[in-house]
């Protein structure tokens, strides 16, 4: 089967089990794990931070980071196809009790000006305190666009500026600095806090980690507990993502080079009415025919593909260390050869 869902669907490879199965545990609530430990000190030296924090899921890394920033009433400032309003289930007004205020930002990506427009006077008894503004690289929902690094220092700028907290979704974070060359502990400058996933294009079976300061961590520590985060030998599950961080970071661009060969060859068939230019390893694509979704997924299940519908006419294909050469020119050829 190929499956081009997502780049959460791939498994560990046999070294990565090795590592697994090797790995030294203990209690991580009474924070005695060492690989729990050795997993989140070699997060914090890469992005050039003081502490890291090992959780689940990047739902609950931006969640944790949102607790920790605001009250209940205080306003998130995002765009709105953002991952932390659009796909985590209402957690951030559920968990955290704030409003959002959100942006339109072309390619979402909200823009230095946004922010600053949007930001509300805080001496307005009116409006809801501004505490936070978030962002999202790659942004997941408009097809894995990478944000320029200068846009990222003028929003900083702007939030220091204003006493704003600015956290980055960085799920996909290094398949954009694959693209852009930069590196993680220049991005980390410019953001309080930073979650990253392991699960997705590093290929671990589970994980995110939350990345900042000491006493944001300990703060952030906190509220895992409260959301049921906090788990014991949980080394087995590090050893993966020290595993990943060791090994699948430089690998990163054979996926995005996948997806930019997907995306010239979608642009060349009659059916497809339009691509989103691809900047990292999502791939989303418009079908001619209004309905034409679940046709041409069917089309694809029937030789072993299997893709993402986004709406009734709109495809996602997301490229990943499970997909490879052969298996884009097996998706290739048979994408011509189809009369839809």
């Amino acid at each position: 089967m190929i499956d081009l869902r997502s780049d959460t669907v791939t498994r560990p490879s046999r070294e990565m089990l090795e590592a697994m199965l090797s790995a030294r545990v203990g209690d991580d609530v009474f924070q005695d794990d060492p690989t729990a430990i050795a997993l989140e000190d070699k997060a914090a030296r890469l992005f050039g931070k003081e502490a890291a924090l090992f959780c689940p899921s990047g739902t609950m890394t931006n969640q944790i980071a949102i607790n920790v920033y605001t009250r209940p009433g205080d306003e998130v400032i995002c765009h709105r196809d953002a991952h932390v309003y659009y796909y985590e289930g209402g957690a951030m007004m559920r968990n955290s009790g704030v409003s959002v205020c959100l942006l339109e930002g072309a390619r979402g990506h909200v823009s230095p000006e946004e922010v600053f427009t949007h930001i509300n006077n805080p001496e307005d008894i009116h409006r809801p305190i501004t505490s936070l503004v978030e962002v999202e690289n790659t942004m997941n929902k408009r097809g894995g666009t990478i944000y320029r690094y200068e846009d990222l220092a003028s929003i900083s700028e702007i939030c220091q500026n204003h006493a704003l907290k600015f956290h980055l979704d960085g799920a996909r974070l290094f398949n954009a600095l694959a693209e852009t060359g930069e590196q993680p502990e220049k991005y980390a400058k410019l953001f309080d806090s930073v979650s990253i996933c392991l699960s997705k294009g590093l290929g671990a079976p589970i994980g995110s980690l939350l990345i900042g300061d000491r006493t944001f961590i300990k703060k952030a520590r906190r509220v895992r507990k409260a959301l049921g985060g906090a788990m014991r030998q949980v080394g087995y599950l590090a050893a993966a993502g020290i595993y990943a961080l060791d090994n699948n970071i430089d690998r990163l661009k054979q996926d995005n080079d996948r997806a930019h060969c997907l995306g010239k060859t979608l642009e060349t068939l009659p059916f497809i009415e339009s691509v989103i230019p691809v900047e990292s390893n999502i791939v989303i694509f418009t079908l001619r025919k209004k309905d034409g979704a679940r046709g041409f997924l069917k089309a694809l299940k029937e030789n072993d593909i299997h893709a993402l519908p986004i709406d009734p006419q709109t495809i996602r294909f997301v490229t990943h260390l499970d997909f490879t050469d052969s298996m884009l020119i097996k998706v290739e050829s048979m994408l011509k050869t189809l009369s839809f």
